[in-house]
C-alpha cells in the first residue's frame, strides 16, 4: 500500500533502491542490460499512472546516484514496445524521465537517442484528436532539449545528419516536431552555404581529352546530381539534376572519357545509364532542330560537325552497353511525334545506319525493329522518294534507311524469321538503284556508288565482297606496278593515291571497320613474308586517315600499339616497323596519351635490340621517341608516369642521355604550369623522384645554370644535390690529341678499325674525323671503315662528345679566316660527307650544359650550322613555299614528297664521305621505306628545344630572333604551334616578361607561318594584330564564349585540329593573346578582372556568370604574375571595411556572400564578386592561406570570408594535395583563435562550429587532433563548450561557465566521433 505524504514516498523509494542497489550489486556486467529491460517491462506493464511515476522516479534517482547508466536507461524506455502515442500518459511520463536523465548520455548515445526518437514521431498519425496533442508534446520537448545548442548534448552536426536522414530535401518533418526540426536544419544553411561554390550549377569545364578529367565535375549516375558532401541542406540548385552540365559536355568533341569520368562508367562493367540515354536522345533532337534551319549540310558546317560527332558518341555509349538502342529508338519516337522535323531524317538514319550495320549480326532483330516505327513518322511519302545525286558525298545519308532495311531484311532471312519486312514503297527506287549497281561490272571510284554498295551489303559477304575489293585494289595496287621511294634500292607497290576523307566519312562504321581489319591484315601477312616490296603509298595514307575515327578504335589505334607493332616488331620487319613509326610521328591526332606513352615504352626496348642498331632505322625511333616525350600536355605526365612507378625504366632510355633529358625538360615545364610543387621544396615522396632517380642512374648529367634556373625549385634542388662531376675541356683537348697520334701512328688496317671501333674505347672519332679534315682536308677509306663498325647506336656518345670539343674548338679559335675553315668543315660533315645529320647535330648541341661563354659558342655554332650555308634554309625554304599542311585534304602528297626528295636527297649511311674517300666506294645501301619524313619535318621537335634553350640565355637574344626570321615558315607543319606558344610564353613568363620584342617576334614567327593556312581570326585577334603593344582589349568582349557553342572561332574538321574542341582551342589562344602581350602580367589580371568587377558596357548583366567562368578559366592558365593579383583583391576585401567593421553589414552575412541571390536582386556587394570570382579561379595553395590570409583575421566576418573562399575546395585539397588540406585545416582553428581573442562578441559561432565539425567528419578525421585540441582549450568556455566533441575535453570544464544543465555525472572524458587514428576516409559515424 503506498503512502500518501511525501516523507512516505521518500522513505519508500529510499528503501525501494536500497533493495535494488543490493540486488544490482550481486548481478554479472553482461546481465545488467538485460535486468533493465525487463524493469522497464515491468514498469510498461503497470496500469496505475502514480504507480509507473513513482518507478520512473526510482530510476531518475538510480541514474542520478550512478547507480544505473543514463544511456542503458534512456534506450530501454524509447525501445520499448509498449512506448506508443496511444498510451498518452505513459508516453508523456517517459518522455519527461528521458528529459530529466538524457544530460549524463554521451554523445553517440544522444544520437542514437534522437533517432529511435524522431522513429517513434513518426509513428504518430497525422490526424489525432486535439485533446491528447498535450500529452505527446513532451515528445518534442525531448528533442527540443537534444537539439539545444547551448545545452550540447552532441554535435549539432550529429542531430543534423539524423534528421536529414529521416527527412530529405523537400520533404516535410513531422507535425508535432514542425518549426522545431526546419529551424534547426536552416541554421545549417549558413555551414552548406560555406562548403559551396559560389553559383556552381553554371560552371562548365574546359573539355579536352586528358587535362579536364576531374573529380570536380562527378554526378551521381542514376540521378545527375551533385555528390554533395555531408547531410548538409545545400542550396536548391544543388540537389537538381545537371542535365545542363552533363548536355554540355556530351556536345564536345573527343568528351567520352571525361563522360565516362563524370558518371562513373567502367568500360569493364555493363551498365545501362539511363540518364546518359536520356540525353544523347535530346542531342539527337536539338541536331534534327538545327538542321530544319540549315540550307546546306555538306559544306563543313556546324550541323554536319554536330551529326558526325553523335555519331561518334552514340555507337561509343551504345556499345559498351551504357545506352539501350531500342530504348533510344522508341524514346526518338516519341520526342519527334507530332514535331514535323523531317529535314535531317537521313542524318538521323544514317547515325542508326552506323550502329545497325555493325551489330545487327550480333544481336536480337527484335533490337532494331523499333527503327520502323521511326521510318513510318519520318517518311511520310506515299510516291517514290528520288535517287539523289550520287557524285555528293549526302547521297550516303540519303540511301541510309533503305540500307537499313537491307540490313534488318537480311537478318530476318538468316535467322528464318516470320518478322520480314517488304520494302517500303517510298523506297522502292533507291532499293532499285543498289540493286542495278550491284549487278554493274565496274565501279568507278569518281562518285559514291561503291560507299552506297558497302554500306548497304556490309553483313552480306556475297555482294559486300565486289565493292570492298574495288576499295581495297585501288588502294593496295595491282601486283605488278612499282614505285621508287627516297633513298637507293627501296621500291614499294605502284598506287600513290588514297581513299579521300569524303569517302571514307561516307562509310558506315561496319565498312570502315572491314577495310581497317583488311587493311591491318595485310600488313601483318607482308610483314611475316618479309616482302622486299614496300606498302603502297596510298595504302600507308589511307590507314593513317582511318586511324582517326574514334568509332574504330578497337581495331584502329589500339591495334595498331597492341597487335600490328609487337607482330611486325616480331617478323623482323624492318622496312614496315619504320613505316608505322613514321605514320605515328607525322600523321596521327588526338592519340590517347596511354597509347603514346605505351608506344614509348616499346620504343626504348625497341632501341635495345641488336637489329635496331641501323642508322635509318636508329634515328627513326630516337626522332619518334622525341616526339613522344616533348608532345606530352602538361596534364598528362603525372598521370601517365604514375603507372610505371613500380618499374620506371620502362618509359625512361637506357642510353640516349638526349631522350632523358628531354624528359625532365617536359617534366619540369608539366610541374611548372600544373602548380605541382607548391609549397613544397623538395621532391621526397613525389612521384617524379623515382623516375629521376632512375634517369641519373641510367644517363647521369649536369644542367647549365642559366637552364637550371627555370626549372621549379624542388627540381633545382634535386640537380644540385646529384652534381655529376664533368671532364673538363682541356683533358677532351688532351684525349683527342692523343687518340689522333695513334690514328696516324698506327698502320695496320685491321688495327685501326678494331682499337677505333672497340666498345669501351673513347667516343672521340668524329674529333678525330674533325682533325683529319681540319689538317688534311680529305678522310681516308679506313676512318669510313670505322663510321660503319661502330654503328648507330653506339654513334651518338661519338656525337655527345664532339659537341663538346666542337664549343672547346670554337672558343680557342683565333677567329678569321681559321673561323671559316672550322665552320666549312663542320657544314662538311653534315652536307658534303654526310657523317651526321643535321636534326641530331642540333640536339646534341643543344642539349649540352655549357655555361657563360662556351654557352654562347655553343649557340653560335648552332646558327651557323643552321643559317651559314644555304643547304638547310633552302631546304626549309622550298618545303614550306611547296607543301601545305593539311595532308587529310591532298591526293598528290606522295608526287610532292618524292620531288622535295629528288632535290634534296637523305643519306643516311656515310654516302658523302664514301664518294670523297681515296679511293671512291661504291655504296648502295638498302634504305627503309620513306613516306612522310624529311630533315624538315626531323628537325621541328629539335627547333622548338633550340628555341627554348636559346630564351634561357640573354646574351642571344638577337640571335634567336634571327633563327625565327628565317626558319620560323617550319612551324606551319608543327602538329601543336599554339600549345607550344602557350608553354614557352608560361614556362619562361620571368625570362620574357622584358623582352618584349622577342616575345611579340615568336608569336608573329610561329603564328604567321600558317597565315595562309587559317581562316582570319583562328588564333590572334584583330585587335592584337592592330595594336599588339597596347593594353589588353583585344579579346576580352569574347571572354564569355570560351564555354559556349558556337564559338567565336572559325569551324573546323576538330579531328585533325589541334585542339579536341572549340573551348579548349579557345581557352588556349586567349591564353596566348594575353601573354603575348608587351604589358605586364599583373595589368592583364587586373584588366581581366575588371571585366566584371567593374561596370562594362561589353559585358551584358545577363551574362556576367558566364564570363566570371571564361575569366576564372583564362586566369587560371595564366603563370603567376596574372593570377596573382586575385590574392591582390582577396587580401584587399579582407581589409575592406565591409569586413573589420560590424557597422558595415546591412544584412545577414551569408546573404550578402551569396554572389548569385545578391546579383538577381541588384544588391550585389564587391566582396561578393571576388569571392564568386575567386571560386572559378581555383589557385588557393595553403601558403597563401597561411602566410598572408591568416594574420589578417581578426573579426567574425573576415573568418566567415576565409572559410567561404577555401571552404569548398577541401574535398579537391583532400584528392590532390593531402598535406595541404590538413595544414589548411589548422590554420581554420588558429584563426578562429585569433578572432576569439581579438573580439568581445561572437555572432555567429554555431554556424563557424558546424564548419569545422563537417571539415573533421568529411576530410581531416583525427588527423589534426592533438594540434586543434591545444587550440580550442583556449578558446572561450562556450565556443570551448561547442567543439569539445572535437577533443577530449571534459563536459563538466565549460558547462557551469554556459548554461545549466543537470548535475548528473559525465565520464571525464569522451570518444572522439571520427575513426581513431584518423587513416581511413572519415565519416559521420552510424
Amino acid at each position: 500500500m503506498f503512502m500518501d505524504t511525501p516523507e512516505d514516498e521518500r522513505t519508500k523509494l529510499v528503501s525501494c533502491l536500497g533493495a535494488f542497489r543490493q540486488y544490482w550489486g550481486t548481478l554479472p556486467q553482461e546481465s545488467h542490460e538485460q535486468c533493465v529491460q525487463w524493469t522497464v517491462r515491468f514498469i510498461h506493464g503497470q496500469h496505475s499512472p502514480k504507480r509507473i511515476s513513482f518507478l520512473y522516479d526510482c530510476l531518475a534517482v538510480a541514474v542520478e546516484t550512478n547507480l544505473l547508466p543514463p544511456r542503458m536507461v534512456c534506450q530501454a524506455l524509447i525501445s520499448s514496445e509498449a512506448l506508443e502515442w496511444e498510451c498518452t500518459q505513459l508516453w508523456a511520463l517517459t518522455f519527461r524521465l528521458i528529459r530529466k536523465i538524457i544530460g549524463g548520455v554521451d554523445y553517440k548515445g544522444v544520437r542514437d537517442l534522437l533517432k529511435a526518437m524522431l522513429d517513434k514521431v513518426q509513428t504518430i498519425p497525422h490526424l489525432v484528436s486535439s485533446a491528447i496533442v498535450q500529452h505527446l508534446l513532451p515528445a518534442r520537448e525531448v528533442v527540443e532539449y537534444i537539439l539545444d545548442r547551448n545545452a550540447c548534448l552532441l554535435p549539432a552536426y550529429f542531430a543534423v545528419n539524423e534528421i536529414r536522414k529521416l527527412y530529405p530535401e523537400g520533404q516535410l518533418s513531422h507535425w508535432l516536431l514542425g518549426s522545431l526540426i526546419s529551424d534547426f536544419v536552416d541554421s545549417f544553411r549558413p555551414t552548406a552555404r560555406l562548403n559551396s561554390i559560389c553559383g556552381r550549377c553554371s560552371l562548365l569545364p574546359v573539355v579536352n581529352n586528358s587535362g579536364a578529367i576531374c573529380n570536380s565535375w562527378k554526378l551521381d549516375p542514376t540521378t545527375l546530381r551533385f555528390p554533395l558532401k555531408g547531410m548538409l541542406p545545400y542550396d536548391k540548385d544543388l540537389f537538381e539534376p545537371q542535365t545542363g552540365l552533363l548536355r554540355y559536355v556530351l556536345e564536345q568533341p573527343y568528351s567520352r572519357d571525361m563522360v565516362c569520368n563524370m558518371l562513373g562508367l567502367n568500360k569493364q562493367h555493363k551498365q545501362r545509364c539511363p540518364v546518359l540515354e536520356e540525353q544523347l536522345v535530346d542531342l539527337v533532337v536539338y541536331a534534327m532542330e538545327r538542321s530544319e534551319t540549315e540550307e546546306q549540310f555538306d559544306d563543313g558546317g556546324t550541323s554536319q560537325l554536330l551529326w558526325q560527332h553523335l555519331s561518334s558518341q552514340l555507337i561509343f555509349f551504345v556499345l559498351f552497353q551504357f545506352a539501350s538502342f531500342p530504348h533510344m529508338v522508341l524514346s526518338l519516337h516519341q520526342k519527334l511525334a507530332g514535331r514535323g522535323l523531317i529535314k535531317g531524317r537521313d542524318h538521323l538514319m544514317w547515325v542508326l545506319l552506323q550502329f545497325i550495320s555493325g551489330s545487327i549480326q550480333k544481336n536480337a532483330l527484335a533490337d532494331f525493329l523499333p527503327v520502323m516505327k521511326l521510318f513510318d513518322l519520318l517518311y511520310p511519302e506515299k510516291e517514290c522518294i528520288p535517287v539523289p545525286d550520287i557524285n555528293k558525298p549526302q547521297s550516303t545519308h540519303a540511301f541510309a534507311m533503305t540500307c537499313i532495311w537491307i540490313h534488318l531484311n537480311r537478318k530476318a532471312q538468316s535467322d528464318n524469321s516470320k518478322l520480314q519486312i517488304p520494302i517500303p514503297h517510298s523506297l522502292k527506287l533507291h532499293h532499285e538503284f543498289l540493286q542495278q549497281s550491284l549487278r554493274s561490272k565496274s565501279l568507278p571510284m569518281t562518285d559514291y556508288k561503291i560507299a552506297l554498295l558497302c554500306n548497304a551489303y556490309s553483313t552480306n559477304s556475297e555482294c559486300f565482297t565486289l565493292p570492298m575489293g574495288v576499295l581495297v585494289e585501288t588502294i593496295y595496287g595491282n601486283g605488278t606496278a612499282r614505285i621508287s621511294l627516297p633513298g637507293t634500292n627501296c621500291m614499294a607497290s605502284g598506287s600513290t593515291t588514297p581513299l579521300p576523307m569524303n569517302l571514307l566519312d561516307s562509310l558506315t562504321v561496319h565498312a570502315k571497320m572491314s577495310l581497317i581489319h583488311s587493311i591491318a591484315t595485310r600488313v601483318i601477312k607482308l610483314a611475316h613474308a618479309k616482302s622486299s616490296i614496300a606498302l603502297a603509298p596510298a595504302l600507308v595514307e589511307t590507314y593513317s586517315r582511318l586511324l582517326v575515327y574514334m568509332e574504330i578504335e578497337s581495331l584502329g589505334i589500339k591495334g595498331f600499339i597492341s597487335q600490328l607493332l609487337p607482330n611486325v616488331f616480331k617478323s623482323h620487319a624492318w622496312g614496315i616497323l619504320h613505316t608505322l613509326l613514321e605514320m605515328f610521328s607525322y600523321r596521327m591526332h588526338h592519340i590517347q596519351p596511354h597509347y603514346r606513352v605505351q608506344l614509348l615504352s616499346h620504343l626504348h626496348s625497341l632501341a635495345a635490340v641488336p637489329q635496331t642498331n641501323q642508322n635509318q632505322l636508329h634515328l627513326c625511333v630516337e626522332s619518334t621517341a622525341l616526339r613522344l616525350i616533348t608532345a606530352l600536355g602538361s596534364s598528362e605526365v603525372q598521370p601517365q608516369f604514375t603507372r610505371f612507378l613500380s618499374d620506371p625504366k620502362t618509359v625512361l632510355s637506357a642510353e640516349s642521355e638526349e631522350l632523358n633529358r628531354a624528359l625532365i625538360l617536359t617534366l619540369a615545364r608539366a610541374t611548372h604550369i600544373t602548380d605541382f610543387f607548391t609549397g613544397s621544396d623538395s621532391i621526397q615522396g613525389t612521384w617524379c623522384k623515382d623516375i629521376l632517380q632512375t634517369i641519373m642512374n641510367f644517363t647521369p648529367h649536369n644542367w647549365a645554370s642559366h637552364t637550371l634556373s627555370c626549372f621549379p625549385a624542388p627540381l633545382q634542388a634535386f640537380f644540385k644535390q646529384n652534381n655529376v662531376p664533368q671532364e673538363s675541356r682541356f683533358n677532351l683537348k688532351k684525349n683527342v690529341e692523343e687518340e689522333y697520334r695513334k690514328w696516324k701512328s698506327m698502320t695496320n688496317e685491321g688495327d685501326i678499325i678494331t682499337h677505333f671501333s672497340m666498345q669501351g674505347s673513347p667516343p672521340l672519332f668524329l674529333c678525330l674525323l674533325w682533325k683529319m679534315l681540319l689538317e688534311t682536308d680529305h678522310i681516308n677509306q679506313i676512318g669510313f671503315r670505322v663510321l660503319e663498325r661502330i654503328g648507330a647506336r653506339a654513334l651518338v656518345a661519338h656525337v655527345r662528345t664532339f659537341a663538346d670539343f666542337l664549343v672547346y674548338e670554337f672558343s680557342t679559335s683565333a677567329g678569321g679566316q681559321q673561323l671559316n675553315k672550322c665552320i666549312e668543315i663542320l657544314n662538311d660533315m653534315v652536307w658534303k660527307y654526310n657523317i651526321v645529320t643535321l636534326d641530331r647535330l642540333i640536339l646534341c648541341l643543344a642539349m649540352r650544359s655549357h655555361e657563360g661563354n662556351e654557352a654562347q659558342v655553343c649557340y653560335f655554332i648552332i646558327q651557323l650550322l643552321l643559317l651559314k650555308p644555304n643547304d638547310f634554309r633552302n631546304r626549309v625554304s622550298d618545303f614550306v613555299k611547296e607543301n601545305a599542311p593539311e595532308h587529310w585534304l591532298q591526293s598528290d602528297w606522295h608526287n610532292k614528297h618524292m620531288s622535295y626528295h629528288k632535290k634534296y636527297p637523305e643519306k643516311l649511311y656515310f654516302e658523302g664521305l664514301a664518294e670523297q674517300v681515296s679511293p671512291p666506294m661504291q655504296l648502295q645501301p638498302q634504305y627503309l621505306p620513306i613516306y612522310f619524313g624529311n630533315v624538315c619535318l626531323r628537325f621541328l621537335p629539335v627547333f622548338d628545344i633550340v628555341i627554348h634553350r636559346f630564351l634561357e640565355l640573354l646574351p642571344v637574344s638577337k640571335s634567336l630572333e634571327t633563327l625565327l626570321d628565317h626558319l620560323g615558315g617550319l612551324y606551319k607543319f608543327h602538329d601543336r604551334p599554339v600549345t607550344y606558344l602557350y608553354n614557352t610564353l608560361h614556362y619562361y613568363e620571368r625570362h620574357l616578361r622584358e623582352r618584349t620584342g622577342l616575345k611579340r617576334k615568336l608569336v608573329h614567327a610561329i603564328m604567321s607561318s600558317l597565315k595562309d593556312n587559317r581562316t582570319p581570326g583562328w588564333c590572334l585577334s584583330d585587335t592584337y594584330l592592330k595594336f599588339g603593344m597596347n593594353p589588353p582589349q583585344g579579346r576580352f568582349g569574347d571572354l564569355a564564349k570560351i564555354c559556349k557553342s558556337p564559338g567565336p572561332f572559325p569551324n573546323c574538321d576538330w579531328r585533325f585540329n589541334e585542339f579536341p574542341n572549340p573551348a579548349a582551342h579557345a581557352l588556349h589562344v586567349t591564353c596566348v593573346e594575353l601573354m603575348a602581350l608587351a604589358v605586364p602580367g599583373k595589368e592583364v589580371g587586373n584588366a581581366l578582372l575588371n571585366v566584371v568587377l567593374k561596370s562594362q558596357p561589353l559585358v551584358p548583366r545577363d551574362n556576367v556568370t558566364a564570363c566570371m567562368n571564361a575569366i576564372g578559366l583564362v586566369i587560371t592558365a595564366l603563370p603567376e604574375p596574372y593570377w596573382i593579383v586575385l590574392h591582390d583583391r582577396l587580401v584587399s576585401v579582407i581589409g575592406s571595411p565591409a569586413l573589420t567593421s560590424e557597422t558595415e553589414w546591412v544584412g545577414y552575412p551569408f546573404q550578402l556572400l551569396d554572389f548569385t541571390a545578391c546579383h538577381q536582386s541588384y544588391s550585389e556587394m564587391y566582396c561578393a564578386y571576388v569571392l564568386a570570382l575567386a571560386h572559378r579561379a581555383v589557385r588557393l595553395p595553403g601558403t597563401f592561406l597561411s602566410e598572408v590570409l591568416k594574420p589578417l583575421v581578426k573579426t567574425e566576418f573576415q573568418l566567415l570570408y576565409v572559410y567561404h573562399l577555401v571552404g569548398p575546395f577541401l574535398q579537391r585539397f583532400q584528392q590532390e594535395r593531402t598535406r595541404c588540406m590538413l595544414e589548411i585545416s589548422v590554420a581554420f582553428y588558429e584563426m578562429l583563435q585569433a578572432v576569439d581573442h581579438h573580439s568581445k562578441h561572437l555572432a555567429y559561432m554555431d554556424p563557424i562550429c558546424d564548419f569545422l565539425y563537417h571539415i573533421k567528419y568529411m576530410f581531416t578525421g583525427d588527423s589534426v587532433k592533438d594540434q586543434v585540441e591545444r587550440i580550442i582549450c583556449t578558446l572561450r568556455p562556450a565556443m570551448k563548450l561547442r567543439l569539445r566533441f572535437i577533443t577530449h575535453i571534459s563536459k563538466m570544464e565549460p558547462v557551469a561557465a554556459v548554461t545549466t544543465v543537470t548535475s548528473a555525472s559525465q565520464p571525464t572524458t569522451v570518444s572522439s566521433p571520427a575513426p581513431q587514428g584518423g587513416a581511413g576516409p572519415p565519416t559521420v559515424p552510424q
